[in-house]
C-alpha cells in the first residue's frame, strides 16, 4: 500500500476518481448508491458536535483499541463510557 492509499481522505479521493486503490474501476451502480446514501446523510439533522465526536471515536476507536483502553480514553476525555449495546456490537463475538 502506498502513502496515497492511507487514511479516510485517500478513500474519498479514490471514490471521486471512481477507481479503487488497485486501479480497478468502481462499478457505476456502487458509485451511484454511495453518492445517494452520502447525500441522505449530508441532509440529516445532527444532534450536536460532541455527540458526533463520541460516535466517531467509538466507531473508529473500536477497530484499533481494546475495549478497556477505549473506555479509559473516553472517561479521560469526559465522554460517557461505552454502552452495553456498543460493547455488544463492536466487541461481541464475530
Amino acid at each position: 500500500m502506498t502513502s496515497e492509499a492511507l487514511g479516510a481522505d485517500a478513500v474519498d479521493v479514490a471514490i471521486a476518481q471512481g477507481v479503487d486503490f488497485d486501479g480497478t474501476p468502481i462499478p457505476p451502480a456502487r458509485l451511484e448508491l454511495y453518492q445517494t446514501v452520502m447525500a441522505l446523510e449530508a441532509n440529516r439533522q445532527r444532534s450536536g458536535v460532541t455527540t458526533t465526536m463520541r460516535s466517531r471515536i467509538v466507531r473508529i476507536g473500536a477497530k484499533h483499541l481494546p475495549l478497556e483502553t477505549l473506555n479509559e480514553k473516553l472517561a479521560a476525555a469526559d465522554f460517557a463510557p461505552l454502552k452495553p449495546k456498543e460493547i455488544a456490537f463492536y466487541y461481541g463475538e464475530k
